[in-house]
């Protein structure tokens, strides 16, 4: 049986690292949207491109957690287990939206690039005029799919000590004996982001992604 009462006096402190979650996802999710976008971009170099691939195939092959741990034992002390996970998760999932953003730029017509240097357009102008509107308007499902993604990852720092809602559930757990009802909230709380953020992400594909 659930106590309501026990549960609400549990409720502040799971929906307080719950926050912190929800600030590791947006700001690694923002890093792995610009990240993504720029290896996108610089794999069209010949050979830089290759070492790029390279690099983005060993990330997504190699586990979160793991590579979580290995830089934060790298990591000066001064510097917050928060700010170690951002950056992990920002840097694993630009991997990911690299390849994205790479079949949605693969995806403009040719006829579009040979276009723009018959008209002797520069580099800027092709990327911010013609190639990356229509790229992005195609992978807009794919990009949040991974918003979504990103967010059920964070329980993942756990192993480097950030304070999220799975370390005070463990901690709560662990001090009360009760580890199946407070287990069971933090499936509700991220319920209750996961949920809502799917149906806004679906909305926006109809809105903006091409038909």
């Amino acid at each position: 049986m659930f106590d309501a009462q026990w549960i609400f006096q549990i409720l502040p402190d799971l929906l307080s690292a719950l926050m912190v979650n929800v600030q590791i996802t947006v700001f690694g999710y923002l890093i792995a949207l610009v990240v993504g976008l720029l290896i996108a971009m610089a794999r069209r170099v010949p050979f830089f491109g290759a070492v790029l691939h390279a690099v983005t195939e060993f990330i997504r092959t190699t586990p979160l957690i793991v590579q979580a741990v290995f830089v934060f034992l790298l990591t000066p002390a001064f510097i917050s287990p928060l700010t170690v996970g951002i950056v992990v998760i920002g840097v694993h999932y630009s991997a990911y939206t690299a390849e994205v953003y790479r079949s949605g730029i693969e995806g403009v017509a040719k006829g579009q690039w040979e276009a723009a240097r018959a008209l002797s357009l520069p580099a800027r102008r092709t990327w911010g005029a013609i190639v990356l509107p229509q790229a992005i308007r195609k992978v807009i499902p794919a990009l949040g799919n991974y918003l979504i993604a990103t967010f059920k990852d964070t329980p993942l720092l756990i192993a480097i000590g950030v304070g999220e809602v799975l370390t005070v559930a463990r901690q709560i757990g662990s001090a009360s004996f009760r580890v199946v009802e407070v287990y069971t909230i933090v499936g509700f709380l991220f319920l209750l982001v996961t949920i809502p953020s799917a149906i806004i992400l679906r909305r926006l594909e109809r809105r903006y992604a091409a038909v």
